[in-house]
């Protein structure tokens, strides 16, 4: 489920720029930001935990195994880049299909997440399992972008950052 705010800097009138409407107020999505070490900043809205996370920025070109991806202990404070244009839509299997029992990586980007997953042995989405284990995510426009920018520059540190200061992680 996507995570709103109240805009406090909406003046009334028309609500159709923003995401949804609870009880007469504007909402809009939690914006937060990936910000690299050389200063590149990609700008997201989040759909997992909101808490700043630091970590090298790495990224995977395939098309399904997210869960697997998440949850392999090789990833362990790593922000995971998932190049795929749609990710979330067969939402969270059983326990019994993950590479371990938790999340290891220190966040998550992607380019389009789907909150409502439809597939048969799916016990939850993406973004609550993200939530329930405070992992950052945030969905950009354009991870290819950001996977040249990692394949042209090297490796990086990154961090998901909200509104708050955190100093850059090297978790190797």
């Amino acid at each position: 489920m996507q995570q709103y705010v109240i805009d406090r800097n909406f003046s009334g009138g028309d609500c159709s720029r923003h995401e949804a409407i609870l009880a007469g107020e504007c909402l809009k999505p939690v914006q937060g930001s990936l910000l690299l070490e050389d200063g590149t900043m990609f700008e997201g809205t989040s759909f997992g935990y909101e808490r700043a996370s630091a970590g090298e920025v790495v990224f995977s070109t395939g098309m399904v195994g997210y869960p697997e991806s998440l949850t392999d202990p090789s990833f362990a404070g790593q922000i995971l880049t998932l190049t795929y244009p749609i990710i979330g839509n067969y939402g969270i299997p059983d326990r019994s299909m993950w590479e371990d029992d938790k999340i290891h990586v220190s966040g998550l980007i992607v380019s389009n997440y789907i909150d409502t997953p439809s597939h048969v042995q799916s016990s939850m989405n993406l973004g609550t399992w993200l939530r329930e284990e405070k992992i950052p995510a945030l969905e950009i426009k354009d991870t290819r972008l950001l996977t040249k920018h990692i394949r042209t520059h090297g490796t990086m540190l990154g961090k998901i950052v909200f509104d708050e200061y955190i100093p850059f992680y090297d978790p190797n």
